[in-house]
Formats: C-alpha cells, structure tokens, sequence
C-alpha cells in the first residue's frame, strides 16, 4: 500500500459493483480512450498551467489530481501534453488498480522532459469532500461523469470553485452510438441497419441511470449537467465531441466492439427483462455483422463521448 494512502487494508472503501471495472477492460479500452481525446482541450489545460505556474513562486510545483484513476490512464496520456513539474494525485476506491496506476505512472515525464511526482489515494468518492481538491491546479477525470448524481456534481462544482481549480473531464459517454458502412457499402446493407438499435439503446440508457454507489446515476445527461452548474459558478467552458471510431477490421478495435455489444446485452436484459428474448435475437445479429464472413470491411463502430475544460472566474493565479 502507498504511504500515502490513509486508509488501512481492512477497511478499504467498497464500491457497487457497478462502479468496479476490472484491469482486462481498463486495458482493452485504452487506445480507443487516447485516439478519441480532444487535443484542443489538452493544449487549452497546458496554456492554463503555465498561466497559473507564472504567477507562482519560482520552482512551484503544478498540483494535478485525477479522480476514479483506475489503472492511471488519465495521467500516462495528460502528463508528457503538460508543463511541470508535475505532482499527480491518484484517487480511486480499488487498492489494486491504484498500484497498477502507480506502477505504470513512477517513470511519466512532463512535457519538458522533467519526472512527474505520484502520489496515491485510496478513497471513497460516494461523497466528495471539498478538501480532497484544495490545492489542487487541475482536477480531472475520465469516463467517470457518467457515475454520479446531480448533487455529486454540485460537490465538484462546489470543490473546484473554492479550490480556484481548473477542471478537464473526459469521455463522458453522451448516450448515442451507431454502425456505419464504410464508403464502399452500402447504407441499408444487412447488419448495418437494425430497427432494433434504438430499443436497445434506450434500455441501455435508462440502465445507465441507474444508482452505481453515487446516488442515481446521470447516465448520458451528466455533462450538460455539469456544464450547467459550473455555468452558474462563473467557470469559463469549452467542450468538444469524442467519440470512438472503431475500426472493425482491426482486431484489437473489433474486440472492444464485441465488449460492448456484450455490454450492451447485459445492461439492456437487465433494464428490459420482459424484453429478453428480443435483446438476445438484437446480440446475436449485431455479433453475426462482425463476423470474418460478414463483410464488415473497414465499417466502424462511433460511441459518443464528450470532453470538457473548464477554468474558474478568477484568473490563473496561485499564492504559492
């Protein structure tokens, strides 16, 4: 355990199950994660840093945090795009994960070339205490929004205002998602189209909104939620689309895919259980499509995400 971490091993916080995603998922989504990031949004974070860090004390050390960490995703791809020195903060309720982030964030390096600073949390986030962002320069987040409930997100409004803390949350899922031919198919070729799409896509939202150990989930609606509440506080927003694109004739892509068509399945029969029997005929056809005999070519899967950056209405300033 990091010495950093205040909580002892027997009374580790437990999450819903929900709200836990193991290390093979983590891994499977990572490139489709980096591809789809907004780098705007990423340049916009790092001009803010150095605004901030210019009226700093000399030697001053950026304070970044990165809320639900899982497996340090969010710091391998932000640490090399921002100026330093850098001390990130990792927080996430899975002891097991944070060593993995830990382990894959000890040798990270800023954008000038400087070694990053890690340090660990291991905390329960049903509830979020202002104090765990003081200090804070950036807080961060990824594929996390979509977990909360509207009164989690007056906390982190609330927090990152008194903390005069910038906010980049990213690939927050918007709801939609869609098969598309490439340019050489045919729209209405069979598999591409489904009337069932939309049935299962809605079950699998309002399945989304369900509660996941942080209050009723706002699914899809968390980040015009959120834009809303940093609105009334004054914040300066910027916000981009992010979607995977996933390339179904690359194995690595086309396996995410078959994740989440699975995924999908799952969350849709438990929503709709009296529609099982459809969901299960809607699975099978949508897995028949990315078949090696279906043609599927260089056809794409697009799940939508959205990414936003935030700064507070003050300027970037720190009193050291």
């Amino acid at each position: 355990m990091d010495a950093n971490n205040p909580i002892p091993p027997d009374s580790q916080p437990q999450a819903h199950p929900d709200a836990c995603f193991d290390a093979s998922w983590l891994d499977l989504r990572r490139a489709a994660d980096s591809a789809a990031r907004v780098p705007d949004l990423e340049a916009r974070a790092a001009r803010w840093l150095r605004q901030r860090q210019a009226s700093a004390p000399p030697g001053c050390t950026l304070r970044l945090l990165d809320l639900g960490s899982g497996s340090g995703a969010n710091p391998r791809h932000l640490a090399p795009r921002l100026p330093g020195p850098q001390q990130w903060t990792l927080i996430d309720h899975d002891v097991g994960l944070l060593a993995r982030a830990h382990d894959a964030c000890v040798g990270l390096r800023d954008a000038e070339g400087a070694s990053v600073t890690v340090i660990t949390r291991t905390l329960d986030l049903s509830r979020l205490d202002p104090t765990t962002l003081a200090g804070a320069d950036l807080v961060c987040a990824s594929a996390l929004l979509d977990l909360v409930d509207a009164a989690w997100l007056e906390q982190l409004a609330d927090a990152c205002a008194a903390a005069d803390s910038a906010l980049l949350v990213t690939l927050s899922v918007d709801g939609t998602w869609r098969f598309l031919p490439d340019a050489s198919m045919s729209a209405n070729r069979a598999g591409w189209t489904d009337a069932d799409d939309a049935f299962v896509r809605s079950a699998f939202n309002d399945h989304q909104r369900r509660d996941k150990g942080l209050g009723a989930a706002l699914g899809p609606d968390a980040v015009p939620a959120l834009r809303a509440r940093l609105q009334q506080r004054g914040f300066d927003l910027h916000q981009s689309p992010s979607p995977w694109r996933l390339r179904l004739d690359q194995p690595g892509q086309a396996a995410l895919a078959r994740a989440l068509i699975d995924g999908w399945r799952d969350a849709a029969c438990a929503q709709r259980p009296d529609q099982a029997e459809r969901i299960a005929a809607w699975h099978a056809r949508r897995l028949a499509a990315l078949g090696p005999s279906s043609g599927s070519g260089g056809a794409t899967l697009e799940v939508g995400h959205i990414d936003l950056f935030a700064t507070p209405p003050r300027p970037a300033h720190r009193a050291g």
